[in-house]
């Protein structure tokens, strides 16, 4: 069951915004022990929430990585998202209403801090295992850094220290796409759906790749000519799908953070500040991301100091980390055991 937390002093962004107080929503699994050595916490992906078991498959379960049984699991939701915590939904105490449109610029870091503050009130000083992909592999680098003795492990999957053009290219028509739609700039919950749904279609090629689309979408007939193919419904459905779950003005913002994702931002030079990284590091990269390729993965590989890495063989591109449970699983539970 989800819990919330609320942090009753001023929170400031790194652009230079101040929300009046923060909510924090997160959950929890399994039982924390006597010396909290136990705990594994999980940063979520894009549209993801604090519930890891509603979304990433088979790993809240007997004898996975997040083994109710034996681990005491932390997801928080992070800062400008539309399940719990502050966001663009949230009210504005200076003006009574939802921040909407303007709700401000936040960072992976102004994540991070967050989740620090999180695990303050938790008790928490140090963890077994911090893992993420994605933008959660984004939070868990930001984090090593950040507070170097905080994670005894760190699992960066399908990842990247700096979000490169082509992926913020994704990012930047998505955004292109919800400012086209005439409703968008509303003050209502319901503003720049219909965009958002488009948006969504557009990264899922991103997400997927076209090897996982000729696997999965072909037509049953495919030697007869159509104007109604498979792949057409698809697209529309998970554009849909995140249109019934999430909001636009998030959605805009949190592509806005995985954009300002740079590790070496105020630090110097990106292969330095790995460097400092204390925590022992598991890196796994997926063979057919076109959003985070394996080659981007090298430069985790050659610069954090104490580091094993994986390569996942999968036809289903960056979303492979969600699909590949099985051979994820095996990889980081022979991470846990070394």
């Amino acid at each position: 069951m989800t819990e919330y937390f609320t942090y009753d002093k001023p929170f400031q962004t790194e652009s230079g915004a101040v929300l009046p107080s923060l909510t924090i929503a997160y959950d929890t699994f399994g039982t924390l022990n006597s010396d909290k050595s136990n705990v594994i916490w999980v940063c979520h992906a894009l549209t993801a929430n604090s519930d890891v078991a509603d979304w990433w498959p088979h790993t809240v379960e007997e004898g996975c990585f997040l083994d109710p049984e034996k681990y005491f699991t932390v997801c928080a939701n992070f800062l400008g998202s539309h399940y719990g915590t502050t966001g663009p939904l949230s009210v504005n105490p200076a003006t009574g209403e939802p921040w909407y449109g303007d709700f401000p610029l936040v960072t992976v870091r102004d994540m991070v801090r967050c989740h620090q503050i999180l695990a303050e009130h938790l008790g928490i000083e140090r963890v077994k295992l911090l893992i993420g992909s994605s933008i959660g592999g984004f939070q868990c680098l930001e984090w090593c850094v950040m507070q170097p003795d905080f994670a005894e492990r760190a699992a960066f999957i399908a990842t990247t220290p700096r979000t490169k053009p082509w992926a913020s290219a994704f990012n930047e028509s998505q955004r292109m796409i919800m400012e086209g739609d005439p409703t968008f700039g509303e003050r209502s919950a319901e503003a720049g759906l219909n965009g958002m749904a488009t948006a969504r279609s557009l990264a899922l090629l991103s997400y997927r790749g076209g090897m996982a689309y000729d696997k999965t979408q072909e037509d049953e007939n495919p030697n007869e000519a159509s104007f109604n193919r498979r792949v057409m419904s698809y697209q529309r459905y998970q554009g849909e799908k995140l249109r019934r779950r999430f909001n636009a003005y998030s959605y805009y913002r949190l592509s806005q953070a995985v954009d300002s994702h740079n590790l070496g931002r105020g630090r110097g030079r990106v292969e330095d500040v790995l460097q400092q990284i204390r925590a022992k590091s598991l890196v796994v990269a997926i063979t057919s991301d076109i959003l985070f390729p394996p080659s981007d993965h090298n430069i985790l590989v050659d610069n954090i100091p104490d580091v094993e890495y994986h390569l996942i063989d999968s036809d289903f591109g960056h979303d492979g980390f969600l699909v590949e449970h099985k051979q994820l699983n095996d990889i980081i539970l022979n991470f846990l055991k070394e």
